[in-house]
């Protein structure tokens, strides 16, 4: 366990209770620990994670300014639903992007786990996007990620890590009960 990896930790755990309030200010957060992150996955050869970290950096800076113009009377971000065919949609669209990318990233890289590090981009990279939607499916998808995570950190070493992917467990169930009562 590094103090980078101690200061991500910290960081993602004020992050992600602020995203489940539906708190604005969960995008300095967010933005500070992806570049932490960014840094430590590099060097533990998950190049998925890596480079999905710099996709977060995007688009916090997008769900950031999204957030701030969509807020409801009471001040609080309006949550969103997505239509079944939507959903579909997306899922279907995440299965090919893995397959294509956890392909590419087996051929091209020698990535430690490409299969599971890019199943976790690739559903991460989705749960954001929908997140800063404000859709409330995006929490499904951040169950799935955490899921999916722990045991990857784990067998990584990044015990930290694994143990905050734990708490984001929890948090992302807290989350979307909390949405799917906020939700219009």
């Amino acid at each position: 366990m590094s103090p980078i990896e101690a200061t991500a930790s910290l960081l993602g755990l004020i992050n992600i209770v602020l995203v489940v309030r539906r708190s604005i200010w969960n995008y300095p957060f967010a933005l500070a620990m992806v570049a932490l992150y960014a840094w430590i996955f590099f060097h533990e050869k998950l190049y998925s994670d890596a480079l999905l970290q710099l996709f977060f950096f995007a688009v916090n800076l997008y769900g950031w300014r999204n957030w701030a113009r969509s807020r409801g009377e009471s001040g609080e971000v309006v949550v969103e639903t997505l239509g079944w065919a939507a959903r579909g949609g997306w899922a279907i669209g995440a299965a090919l992007v893995i397959v294509l990318w956890g392909a590419m990233m087996h051929r091209l890289t020698d990535a430690a786990w490409p299969w599971w590090d890019g199943s976790i981009a690739v559903l991460s990279i989705a749960a954001q996007i929908l997140q800063s939607r404000r859709n409330w499916e995006c929490w499904v998808l951040w169950i799935l990620v955490d899921l999916l995570a722990v045991p990857l950190f784990a067998v990584k070493g990044l015990w930290l890590t694994a143990a905050l992917y734990c708490v984001f467990l929890v948090l992302s169930g807290w989350g979307l009960v909390d949405w799917l009562r906020a939700r219009k």
